[in-house]
């Protein structure tokens, strides 16, 4: 269980230092002052650890183990995470940092959903998960994840693929997650739906496993959407 615990941070650390390295490359590209880069790198890092401290405080408090309705995991970690990204990008949509990220690090990094499925499967041995909401049942993400790695290669490599096919890509990615989502609250609130007989084990509503409804699925929705803004602006100049 300890390792299993290992992985889900250490997944999430990757990905706090790879969003991290993103920000500083569009800053040092787009802010010439010293001054005020620094204190936008340190809003960008300080946000991410804050939220992950958030995320884990109220993981390990035992709040949202409690599946009475309405769903308190959705409500305090999911939609907060959605209504920034909403606000963000919509603030910053035209901003000149947007276009100083590559678009290839915005598509190759959705592989990292690869290894999120891989920790579902040995959550399920660990009486975390049910197999329903894994690849072993209806959860499709892995694949969608190793399809990143495709669409970079073809797109940014070989060039075979163009822009307006990466735009509907990204498009399918936030669907398979919105079906991610409905997958996991229909199977805590209503399992028969899924052949189930109990209801999904409240040990995932604990920290770390909680990581993965507040950070690593809205960081695949977030730069799904900063990827398609991206995309649009270059493909509209």
């Amino acid at each position: 269980m300890m390792i299993l615990q290992l992985g889900y941070l250490g997944l999430t650390t990757l990905m706090v230092i790879l969003i991290s390295i993103m920000g500083k490359n569009a800053i040092d590209k787009t802010v010439s002052d010293k001054k005020t880069r620094k204190k936008k790198l340190f809003l960008l890092v300080g946000g991410l650890i804050l939220w992950q401290l958030y995320q884990l405080a109220i993981g390990t408090s035992g709040f949202l183990t409690d599946f009475s309705l309405p769903p308190r995991f959705l409500f305090c970690l999911v939609l907060p995470a959605f209504l920034f990204t909403g606000v963000f990008l919509t603030k910053n949509r035209k901003k000149d940092w947007i276009m100083a990220i590559p678009e290839s690090w915005l598509t190759y990094i959705q592989s990292f959903r690869i290894l999120v499925e891989i920790l579902f499967i040995f959550s399920v041995s660990a009486g975390v998960l049910h197999p329903t909401v894994t690849i072993e049942g209806y959860n499709f993400d892995m694949i969608f994840g190793a399809s990143a790695l495709i669409m970079w290669l073809f797109t940014y490599k070989i060039k075979l693929i163009p822009k307006p096919i990466l735009i509907l890509w990204n498009y399918l990615g936030i669907t398979i997650l919105m079906s991610v989502i409905f997958l996991f609250v229909s199977a805590v609130y209503f399992p028969n739906i899924w052949g189930e007989t109990e209801m999904m084990p409240t040990e995932f509503a604990k920290a770390p496993y909680v990581l993965v409804a507040g950070f690593l699925m809205p960081s695949a929705i977030f730069i799904h959407v900063l990827s398609i803004i991206r995309l649009r602006r270059e493909l509209h100049k």
